[in-house]
């Protein structure tokens, strides 16, 4: 048995529901428990959990992709509950901006910011909201992306996995394989991969199986193209080390697993709907509706294994198995038994993502402070002691900087009776599609919003967009601080802002910035943009 094979046999023991011995105790706890069993003196190493002025911001823009009024905060500071971190976590899972914020994180992660030749980007956004918000099992959703063909309008945005990517098969099977399997097939397409012995050139081509009988019907490059499939058509290859050229064969199957068991049909019977010019074929066995089913298999382990770890990198700011698409025995997992628990438990919870979500955002792993305690100067960042700094990904910028310098709010008022969140958020649609041409990845490679550009830095500092939302106009920040005494107007500007209270300094360099100027509005105006464009503001901490 392969290395890899024993590490599939291993995970899948660990696939089980919870044992009744640890079944009282909160899957947050457990979670506190690895990770504390994963360095040496934990619990006085690690920074302590984070004030509620820390914890609130890093939670909204985590679940909700935008930061919290000031009001928002002002009520979260002021509650006594012991349980109020609890509530605002409930509170944001249940709301319209978690359908929002997990639509965008979803597409990043799916389309890794491709063009939109062929699913409009609005149906799209309207199709993963909506799959969000009824909180549809994260396997179930997969198998619906998998399968469709986009021939019924009422599902082709769910098809946009593959005709974005104009069902190219080798395309779609290294996207396959990093996106859900957690492993980064590419460089084993002409050879088993030269630097991980477990990623072999049989695995990319058992996946390439699942969809080498499929095509763009009427082609590729018609915008309303659904997909098609052959009855036949087999896959062979061959290493390009293999100097006797030998050449081999699989048929459709997931690493780790065996070819699967296909039917063999009678002749005359290999079609529903058989070949004919401007007929698109339909075969009575589809692989590519195997695919489905099998990558979202229990018996496939890497599924449940890579979506946990993704969904823990989005609110940790890394996965427990770094880079996210490189899992394999060679780049073990930071904490092997917390990866193993939080797949198991994602099964066991029917793959039931908002779960998931509230459980790691009620650990104190979650919860503890950005900054370094004293005397801590070298900082694993696979250990967890601090929380890591994260930037915001391009469309939580962009609702952060309106929803700070007041446009959310301007936005809803203007719509009245009809600002519901979709309503409000097509308003400032023209506005993130800004934010997302400067700080979103390169369109088919991964986006942590790590990458930093000047170009940036100048939209932030410079640009009129910014500089236009920071402006003083009846009703927004600016305007309400400069209506405001100097003192309270440091106060409403920092929690709007940095979802926190200005120190005894901030609040003196503000009041000396508006004191004595002929325009009190701009000088707050100017005030409001230095913080949005400061790099605090940038960074989810």
């Amino acid at each position: 048995m392969t290395s890899w094979s024993c590490f599939v046999v291993a995970v899948v023991a660990t696939l089980s529901p919870p044992s009744s011995a640890r079944a009282g105790e909160s899957l947050h706890a457990r979670i506190d428990g690895l990770i504390a069993a994963g360095y040496p003196d934990y619990p006085k190493q690690a920074a302590p959990v984070a004030d509620d002025d820390e914890f609130l911001r890093r939670i909204y823009l985590d679940l909700n992709g935008t930061i919290p009024t000031a009001d928002e905060a002002r009520a979260f500071f002021a509650d006594p509950s012991p349980t109020k971190r609890m509530a605002v976590v409930d509170q944001l899972l249940d709301s319209p901006g978690y359908a929002r914020r997990m639509a965008q994180f979803l597409d990043v992660t799916l389309m890794e910011r491709r063009n939109d030749s062929k699913v409009p980007r609005a149906a799209w956004e309207e199709y993963l909201r909506g799959s969000v918000g009824r909180n549809v099992a994260y396997d179930a959703f997969v198998r619906e992306l998998l399968s469709a063909d986009g021939a019924d309008p009422k599902t082709r945005p769910a098809a946009k996995f593959f005709l974005d990517r104009d069902l190219e098969p080798n395309l779609a099977t290294r996207d396959l394989s990093r996106v859900f399997l957690g492993r980064n097939l590419q460089c084993a397409q002409c050879h088993d991969h030269p630097s991980v012995a477990d990623y072999k050139q049989a695995d990319y081509y058992g996946i390439l199986a699942f969809l080498n009988r499929s095509f763009l019907f009427p082609n590729a490059a018609a915008p309303n193209a659904v997909i098609a499939e052959k009855a036949d058509g087999d896959v062979n290859f061959v290493s390009v080390f293999d100097k006797a050229k030998k050449q081999a064969a699989t048929g459709p199957r997931i690493p780790g697993g065996n070819p699967l068991d296909e039917p063999t049909l009678a002749k005359g019977k290999e079609y529903k709907t058989a070949p004919a010019k401007d007929v698109k074929p339909v075969p009575a066995y589809s692989r590519r509706k195997r695919l489905a089913a099998a990558i979202t298999s229990a018996d496939n382990p890497a599924f449940a294994r890579t979506a946990v770890n993704r969904l823990w990198a989005m609110m940790l700011g890394r996965g427990l198995v770094h880079p996210v698409d490189w899992d394999h025995p060679g780049n073990p997992p930071s904490h092997p038994a917390l990866l193993d628990l939080l797949a198991a438990e994602f099964v066991g919870h029917g793959y039931d993502v908002k779960w998931l979500l509230r459980a790691i955002a009620l650990s104190q792993t979650y919860q503890r402070r950005s900054e370094a305690p004293a005397g801590l100067t070298e900082i694993p960042p696979d250990r967890y002691l601090v929380a890591i700094l994260k930037p915001l990904p391009a469309e939580s910028l962009a609702f952060a900087i309106c929803q700070a310098t007041g446009q959310t709010a301007l936005e809803r008022t203007a719509l009245g009776a009809k600002a519901t969140e979709p309503a409000v958020d097509a308003r400032l649609a023209a506005t993130v599609a800004q934010f997302r041409a400067k700080f979103g990845g390169r369109p088919g490679e991964p986006d942590d919003g790590t990458v930093t550009t000047l170009d940036q830095t100048l939209f932030l500092k410079n640009g009129n967009l910014v500089r236009g939302l920071t402006l003083p106009r009846i009703g927004n920040l600016a305007d309400r601080l400069a209506k405001l005494p100097d003192s309270q107007a440091a106060d409403e500007l920092f929690l709007s802002v940095l979802t926190r209270r200005p120190t005894d300094d901030e609040r003196k360099d503000v009041v000396a910035a508006v004191t004595g100027g002929a325009n009190r509005p701009a000088a707050f105006g100017e005030l409001v943009w230095a913080l949005v464009a400061s790099a605090e503001f940038r960074f989810n901490h």
